[in-house]
């Protein structure tokens, strides 16, 4: 144990007495490292992101979609998404009245995105969501009220002009007093509604902002947005273990409504979260492969400037050599000694490369409201592959420097 510590010792020296060359090949190396962790944390963060953007519908919940979603075959690129027939309103209403099934079903409309609301002589900013939906919307999506009611019944059927305030709408219109917003009228586009309730704040996803949001009556919204929008059936399952159940009967009394043939093929999907989750996901293996791509290719050129840098450190150290076996060094000692020297260099650009690409990866999850994510597999590849490029790096150089006569060394200039 002593002996390796006393090589530790001078292999620290030996990178000291050249600084520049180790510096150069311990940023080459720190960079490639950088780019394979980097981008695999950035990765890591979001599927963590995305994760929490879709659990945020609830697990036990599933939706109806005019979008198809589809399975490719082996050898194909993961999920693929097509456009498929919109869903009516009337087609979503009779689905709501034939699904009786233990669960609660909304119906939702996306009216607007680039909405403006007002009160007094306070404005948004043309970012506003407005979501035309019924009184099921908010228990079904999980969604809680920081303050005043959820909509009734008769106000989503009847097209009442009242309105559920997102959490930072209200701040904005209300000079972040949201206790004040319930019962005051604000204008939304250029209708004008009562305000009923604020939703509890989710903070913002990958996907959407719902803090930025406003929630109408579905039938207000489509008298003044146009009824011929696509409509959103969202399913909540009372039991998560009928879920699996529950979707094929909901994709099978679709069907009926849509009076699809036997053996056609569905214009329509039922969605599930993993579904969703999973399309986005799978597509992220070719940026996988593409950060692996570059630390190969950024750790074979180090392979090559560190063994030219411990070639060049065998050479102006050959006098040292013959006086370290001229004292009784052996061979094996001058072997372990520059070999050590070449892992540390190497180790050196790892552990810097690893710093900075969990740092530049974790910079995306300020964005999306994600915990510090460490990647202890990809930080253990990285340090494996580092002491692996020392190891193929001074493996010649060392056993050059071993193989040294004594004598001749001791004459070198």
């Amino acid at each position: 144990m002593q002996k390796f510590w006393f090589n530790i010792t001078l292999a620290f020296r030996g990178v000291r007495n050249n600084k520049l060359r180790s510096g150069i090949t311990i940023a080459v190396i720190g960079l490639g490292i950088t780019a394979l962790v980097g981008i695999l944390t950035g990765i890591e963060v979001m599927k963590m992101a995305i994760n929490t953007s879709f659990s945020s519908m609830g697990a036990n919940s599933f939706q109806i979609t005019s979008d198809i979603i589809k399975k490719k075959r082996k050898g194909g690129m993961g999920i693929s998404v097509s456009e498929g027939k919109a869903i009516t309103y009337n087609e979503a209403r009779l689905f709501k009245e034939r699904f009786n099934f233990p669960a609660d079903v909304a119906l939702s409309m996306n009216a607007s995105q680039i909405e403006t609301a007002r009160f007094g002589s306070e404005k948004t900013n043309p970012n506003i969501n407005v979501t035309g939906v019924d009184e099921s919307y908010i228990k079904v999506n999980d969604s809680k009220l920081s303050t005043g009611r959820n909509f009734t019944a008769n106000e989503a059927q009847s097209g009442s002009f009242v309105c559920i305030l997102g959490e930072g709408v209200a701040k904005k219109l209300f000079n972040k007093k949201i206790e004040n917003s319930v019962n005051q009228v604000v204008t939304i586009g250029s209708i004008q509604c009562r305000v009923v309730g604020v939703l509890a704040s989710k903070g913002s996803s990958m996907f959407m902002n719902d803090d930025n949001s406003i929630l109408i009556p579905l039938n207000t919204a489509r008298q003044c947005y146009g009824g011929e929008n696509s409509y959103l059936l969202t399913i909540l399952i009372h039991e998560l273990s009928l879920k699996k159940f529950a979707a094929e009967e909901a994709e099978g009394i679709f069907r009926v409504i849509r009076n699809l043939p036997l053996g056609a093929e569905n214009n329509f999907s039922v969605s599930q979260n993993n579904d969703l989750v999973n399309m986005v996901i799978d597509n992220t293996k070719y940026v996988q492969m593409a950060a692996i791509v570059i630390c190969i290719i950024t750790l074979f050129n180090s392979v090559i400037g560190l063994m030219n840098i411990m070639l060049e450190s065998v050479s102006e150290r050959t006098r040292e050599i013959g006086v370290s076996k001229a004292l009784g060094a052996k061979s094996s000692y001058i072997r372990n000694l520059f070999l050590t020297e070449a892992v540390i260099i190497s180790l050196l650009g790892g552990a810097a490369g690893v710093t900075v690409g969990v740092i530049l990866g974790n910079l995306i999850g300020l964005f999306f409201n994600v915990g510090f994510v460490v990647p202890w597999l990809w930080i253990t590849v990285g340090v494996t592959l580092c002491a692996a490029v020392g190891m193929i790096s001074g493996i010649y150089p060392a056993i050059k420097a071993s193989r040294l006569n004594p004598i001749e060394a001791l004459r070198y200039e």
